[in-house]
């Protein structure tokens, strides 16, 4: 479940009134303990919060913070008497901050840490996800789907200016997990899962055995599956897949299907055709980026 400001993320996206999907444009305290309540009623694992937003004509400035720490805490207390945990978009060193101290359970993206923001999740070992696919497709591939060299240059000072503090982060105890944007136009499903991994390495100076455990055993978190998903132990559930390259050696072969020699699912090996029909599902097309940014498009001579 997503809850946005009008000045949040996706706030241009989603109608003043009603729903659209998953998310919920909320103004006032009393719309945001209705909203919470309703979306935990309906089922909801966590509630999300968009607490960065762009505002198109200070577009210059970057995402700015759209939720007073006042509400921010409302939320929290809201959903934590109901049992449920919360997460924040946050790009931006005082969103971080607010939202650890507000009592948020896991921070999407954590760009642009400051000292203040670094101690406030460390205190409380907030884990993060940066999320750097939906950056480093753009600013590696945009080319492919029109991405101006402004923006191009905008995404890798952001990857840059971050990964320092989120390295000091996960080296204080925080940790990382492991996240791609899928969905949207840049990064499509089924397509770049692997990439995070990569960029992990690249970026923060991961092992490839630390990148692979941040997208199983530590992403259990985020899936409120821990100890139950990402383990091969028994008592986990047996979700495996057997390749033929070690990642270990190669964190990108995990990128490649015909690598891919077997899928277990529950225990069960998965049967699959040898050329499957891989059909794209539609993602979020993101503004003057219509144009799926598929690894077929990437690798077309």
């Amino acid at each position: 479940a997503m809850l946005t400001s009008v000045g949040g993320t996706a706030g241009r996206l989603i109608p003043d009134k009603g729903t659209i999907g998953y998310g919920k444009v909320v103004n006032g305290n009393d719309e945001i303990v209705a909203e919470v309540r309703r979306q935990i009623k309906m089922g909801a694992d966590w509630i999300k919060v968009h607490v960065t937003g762009l505002i198109p004509n200070h577009k210059e400035r970057g995402e700015i913070q759209v939720w007073s720490k006042e509400e921010m805490e409302l939320i929290c207390k809201v959903a934590h008497d109901l049992g449920t945990p919360v997460m924040g978009h946050c790009r931006g060193s005082n969103s971080i901050r607010d939202a650890a101290i507000s009592g948020f359970d896991l921070i999407l993206h954590g760009t642009l840490m400051k000292p203040d923001a670094l101690e406030a999740v460390v205190k409380r070992k907030i884990p993060i996800v940066p999320t750097f696919t939906f950056q480093a497709n753009l600013i590696d591939y945009g080319h492919f789907v029109g991405a101006s060299t402004y923006i191009k240059d905008l995404f890798r000072r952001e990857i840059i200016d971050s990964a320092e503090m989120l390295r000091k982060a996960y080296d204080h105890g925080v940790p990382i997990l492991c996240g791609t944007e899928s969905g949207f136009s840049v990064t499509p499903y089924g397509q770049w899962h692997y990439r995070e991994m990569e960029i992990l390495m690249k970026e923060m100076g991961f092992t490839a055995l630390e990148a692979i455990r941040s997208s199983t055993s530590v992403n259990a978190f985020a899936m409120r599956l821990e100890g139950e998903i990402g383990r091969i132990e028994e008592g986990a559930f047996a979700d495996l897949i057997i390749v033929s390259v070690d990642p270990i050696k190669d964190i990108t072969s995990l990128g490649d299907l015909e690598n891919i020699k077997m899928i277990m699912k529950s225990g069960e090996i998965q049967k699959f055709e040898e050329e499957m029909n891989r059909l794209s599902i539609p993602g979020w097309r993101v503004v003057s980026y219509g144009q799926i940014l598929s690894k077929d498009l990437v690798n077309k001579k």
